[in-house]
């Protein structure tokens, strides 16, 4: 017996076997068991999720030996003959290749007789919205008042081009596009009932593949399948699907944290070398980062352990701040927009990624740009690309909050040490590391690095920092280069820095001391808006309140 593909072999016959939909279902078992049957229905949605294998369940059900219902028997002459395709009153129309108005009118003129053989005559005319202006006509007057023994059930993936005059004669049901988990779980169980070793990465892979259509999950199941031999692997899959591996994707996030030109670009060459879809990498890279903005949103959001892009989409949600995230995905966004008009794919996105290396959001009290290197460590006090703001923040009256002065004070210090003694006290030793950190001009995670490491010991040429345990992924060798090269550069002496992690937890980081800050601003600027008297004139006169967390500093 010939081969049959997945996704004829494992096309529903009822509605107990279709995998999502549950609102169309409804509406239709319904229907059936209360005898309130529509003559024209219009099913919509895009290809693969069942719309015309639910229009066949429809004319078993309507046709059944056992009489009109929702549960047909599948074993009758009637069922068995629309499974097979040779139902005499079932007639399937392809209106792609039948868009004349003659066609239409010779489909047409048996419509008045009545069934050869079964309960109702089924017209399912498929991809409706192909047919011609004049063909629509042909049918308007029939599709609204046709005999009483036929059904007409369209189907369409473009509703759009349908004339609003058939639309208004048919009950249209609009067919979801299936989750990527449901599809992998259809496929765990159809690889399962084959006996084929699947794994569940792999068939994660398919279901994204898909884009939401069952028909293509099943069709690329049966291609992985021929192509690991019998048996579902995530990496073949990867390789067959043109996926960038996920060792590369990894390096070329890293880079991109650290905003290293050089080790973007080397991933990125890494990846086009290997014949990659290069739209898919930005894809993927998107992605990634929008993950790790709702890592970073929502504490409470579930990552899945079993999944590499998860892991490192946690990795980069503690790595780079919230703006630069979302510069990131808007970047990559519009990168794959402008692929199409790009020289050729890789020029594309190499400069879609150098985008993201050069740009980065506003992050200075006075609203100033940071671009590039020349917005870090700034005599003014500039904020690091992460979003921290500097300034004091002020109350509702004008007055500095209390507590801001230090958290906004310039970085006086020069190279060397100098007169800098919140930096380095008498023969170089470091004393004041916040401030320090403040000089340096870092960015991406070696500045994140900087920030949430206390000082140990500040020796001459011997830098001890802490690090805590919950900030380990910060702890990278490119990173902690970074702040090495970044010290010897601004001291003007060899320095080695050592990391100890989960050491000295009583000390106090530079994020803490800015986090502890913006606590004192916040606490004051609700303190200068509950004592404001036209605050409290409204507040007695007109029952007005304060909204809870509607207050921020004026530097927030």
């Amino acid at each position: 017996m010939a081969y049959q593909v997945l996704a004829r072999k494992w096309r529903p016959t009822s509605f107990d076997e279709m995998v999502g939909q549950e609102h169309v279902l409804r509406a239709f078992t319904n229907a059936l068991e209360q005898g309130r049957l529509h003559h024209a229905y219009l099913l919509t949605g895009t290809r693969g999720v069942g719309k015309t294998t639910l229009a066949r369940i429809l004319a078993k059900c309507l046709n059944c030996e056992t009489g009109v219902t929702a549960t047909p028997c599948g074993g009758c002459e009637a069922c068995r003959d629309i499974d097979a395709g040779r139902f005499v009153d079932l007639i399937e129309v392809d209106a792609a290749s039948r868009t004349g108005v003659d066609d239409t009118r010779e489909l047409l003129d048996n419509v008045q007789y009545a069934p050869s053989g079964g309960r109702y005559k089924v017209y399912l005319i498929d991809e409706v919205h192909m047919l011609s202006g004049h063909s629509f006509n042909a049918l308007l007057k029939t599709l609204e008042e046709p005999p009483e023994r036929v059904k007409f059930i369209l189907a369409t993936t473009d509703p759009q081009k349908v004339p609003v005059t058939v639309l208004s004669r048919c009950l249209q049901f609009n067919l979801k596009r299936l989750t990527p988990e449901r599809i992998a779980g259809h496929l765990a169980h159809v690889a399962e009932q084959e006996g084929v070793e699947a794994e569940p990465a792999a068939l994660r892979a398919l279901a994204r593949a898909a884009d939401g259509s069952m028909r293509d999950a099943l069709s690329l199941l049966d291609q992985a399948i021929a192509y690991g031999a019998g048996a579902v692997r995530a990496r073949e899959v990867a390789d067959m699907l043109g996926w960038a591996p996920a060792g590369h994707m990894e390096a070329l996030v890293r880079a991109l944290a650290g905003r290293d030109a050089a080790e973007v670009i080397a991933a990125a060459g890494a990846l086009a070398d290997q014949g990659l879809d290069l739209e898919g990498v930005l894809r993927d890279l998107v992605e990634i980062l929008a993950r790790a903005a709702l890592i970073q949103a929502l504490p409470a959001f579930e990552v899945r352990e079993e999944e590499p892009t998860d892991a490192l989409a946690r990795w980069l949600a503690e790595a780079i701040s919230a703006e630069d995230l979302q510069v990131f995905y808007q970047i990559g966004l519009q990168g794959r927009r402008d692929l199409p008009w790009a020289p050729d794919p890789r020029i594309g996105l190499e400069m879609a990624l150098l985008r993201m290396v050069a740009f980065q959001p506003f992050g200075t009290a006075s609203g100033e740009p940071v671009s590039g290197a020349a917005g870090q460590g700034a005599g003014d006090g500039a904020a690091a690309a992460g979003g921290r703001r500097g300034a004091a923040a002020q109350s509702a009256d004008g007055s500095a909050a209390a507590g801001a002065a230090d958290a906004a004070a310039p970085n006086r210090g020069a190279r060397g040490g100098g007169d800098s003694g919140h930096e380095a006290g008498d023969g170089g030793v470091i004393g004041d590391w916040a401030g320090l950190v403040r000089a340096l001009s870092l960015r991406g995670v070696a500045r994140a690095l900087a920030e949430n490491c206390a000082l140990v010991d500040g020796a001459a040429d011997r830098v001890v920092l802490a690090l805590s345990e919950g900030h380990r992924g910060l702890l990278t060798r490119n990173a902690r280069q970074r702040l090495e090269e970044a010290l010897e550069a601004h001291l003007g002496r060899p320095v080695r820095v050592e990391i100890r992690v989960g050491a000295e937890r009583s000390l106090e980081t530079p994020a803490a001391r800015e986090a502890r800050a913006m606590e004192a601003r916040q606490r004051e600027a609700e303190r200068a808006i509950e004592e404001d008297p036209l605050v409290q004139a409204l507040k007695e006169r007109l029952g007005a309140r304060i909204v809870k967390g509607s207050v921020h500093p004026l530097d927030s």
